[in-house]
């Protein structure tokens, strides 16, 4: 998940142009350049991109990395709200990043390492006749948007609940009801965890891990008591408080999941973030690391992704049935992986129990299906109108 964001403070291309000669970030009218399209190259102390201007509407981002370390690449609107995100970047290689922006004043950001608020570059979106407005509307997108707005708040609204009771064992004492109570208490929040990412403040405070909190921040949420559950065995009057102010962010979150802005694009990008974070986290063992519940969070990725896979198919077997047929064939496969370590009562197998070949095969099974996740964006992007 992002570390906490500052800011960013809208400017116009002169004082753009202006922040990347102070900050390493350029900004270059690279040939061959589509109206859409942005040629992002970053390395481990620069971040360029072909263009400071481009239309509303389908925006596709093509990165290159030719820096040593493994990067990702974000789109912010005002408020450091993502607009769209791609994770896990390594040296040397490209990916490509397809979304739907309104016109407005936004930000592309490099984060070498995946850390701190990145090396920014100003984006303006102008309107005409590239807007997404003005794009063919396909009333199908239009259905599955709205199915994953109940989606999301469907989750949200059912977190509360388990979260509460999480939180009322916290401030009993009751260490073992608490631990029983942890990984349920996340499925929600990790099934769509991209729509609570893309406000910017709630994620830092309730989903931080340790050595993800920046210097000046109180680390705070479920990883904060998750620590002192499972590592101190005992429950202090600040783990009582912090309780309370974790059913209060998530609570923040139910409230404003209604109001995030949701497209076709940034559904399919939601997706493929979804296994961006399995592949950075929970394979790893380093989103659960004292609890171990980490193949609780990982079933719950895959599922937030596949719903959102599955209200996009209509249109996607129709452009791509090929690029169906894959996810199909990867989604049974990693969610059948799963079911093998699902136990009775509905928990997973803790991660620290699962051997390093194990391990493989689940690392090998998430990439197999990233690969063709990362082209649903494009699959289902609307058309620009001919001119």
């Amino acid at each position: 998940m992002p570390t906490p964001r500052t800011t960013p403070v809208a400017a116009l291309p002169l004082a753009a142009l202006l922040l990347a000669a102070a900050t390493g970030c350029s900004s270059s009218s690279g040939g061959g350049t589509s109206s859409g399209t942005i040629q992002v190259t970053t390395s481990d102390d620069a971040c360029q991109i072909s263009t400071g201007t481009v239309p509303a509407g389908q925006v596709e981002l093509r990165i290159k990395n030719t820096g040593s370390k493994v990067t990702e690449v974000y789109v912010y609107a005002p408020g450091d709200r993502i607009v769209t995100e791609r994770e896990n970047i390594g040296p040397g290689t490209s990916a490509t990043l397809t979304a739907e922006i309104k016109p407005g004043s936004y930000e592309i950001a490099c984060k070498p390492g995946m850390t701190g608020n990145g090396i920014r570059q100003q984006l303006t979106v102008t309107g005409g006749s590239g807007s997404a407005a003005a794009a063919a509307a396909d009333p199908r997108l239009d259905a599955a948007v709205a199915g994953y707005r109940q989606y999301v708040q469907a989750q949200a609204d059912a977190t509360i609940p388990v979260v509460e009771q999480f939180a009322a064992a916290v401030k009993a004492g009751d260490v073992a009801q608490a631990k029983a109570l942890f990984a349920p208490s996340r499925v929600g929040w990790e099934r769509t965890e991209p729509v609570a990412e893309s406000f910017g403040d709630i994620d830092p405070k309730t989903d931080t891990r340790e050595d993800g909190v920046e210097a000046g921040q109180q680390w705070t949420g479920w990883h904060r008591l998750e620590k002192s559950l499972w590592v101190n065995g005992t429950i202090s009057d600040e783990d009582r408080t912090l309780a309370d102010q974790l059913v209060t962010d998530l609570k923040d979150w139910q409230t404003r999941v209604g109001t995030a802005e949701i497209t076709a694009t940034s559904m399919a990008n939601g997706a493929k973030e979804l296994l961006d974070e399995v592949a950075t986290g929970k394979v790893t063992g380093e989103e659960d690391r004292y609890s171990h519940t980490d193949l609780s969070d990982f079933a719950a990725n895959v599922e937030g992704a596949k719903e959102a896979y599955d209200l996009l198919k209509p249109v996607v077997a129709e452009k791509d049935p090929q690029l169906v047929q894959s996810l199909d064939a990867e989604f049974a496969q990693i969610q059948a992986l799963l079911a093998k370590y699902k136990q009775p009562d509905g928990s997973y197998t803790p991660y620290d129990q699962v051997t390093e070949a194990e391990r493989k095969t689940f690392s090998d099974s998430v990439n197999a299906l990233a690969e063709p996740l990362s082209r649903l964006a494009a699959a289902v992007a609307p058309a620009s109108p001919t001119p």
